[in-house]
């Protein structure tokens, strides 16, 4: 009898890499949703990932690798969550106890 075997499938590395505050390299970037010298938004494998600093600029963007590399004064790395209908019912039923 012969056995099938499946490919496993793996998400996308997510990735990244700080020097000094002043360089940084992103893996696993699935879209640049907005940016400017202040605020990076990217939509990552992992959620939205906002970077803000000053005198930002990409330095490198790779679409089909999913990497992008900044280079500036780094400031701030934040991850964006939407919260569940779960998340918010519980965070309000804390607050109002």
């Amino acid at each position: 009898m012969p056995y099938s075997i499946e490919p496993r499938t793996t998400k996308p590395e997510h990735e990244i890499i700080m020097s000094k505050r002043e360089t940084l390299s992103i893996t696993g970037v699935r879209q640049v949703e907005s940016f400017d010298n202040e605020e990076f938004l990217l939509q990552t494998v992992q959620g939205f990932l906002s970077i803000k600093g000053k005198n930002l600029q990409m330095v490198n963007l790779d679409v089909d690798k999913g990497h992008v590399a900044l280079k500036g004064k780094i400031d701030d790395l934040l991850y964006i969550d939407e919260p569940g209908p779960q998340e918010a019912k519980g965070l309000f039923s804390k607050l109002f106890r």
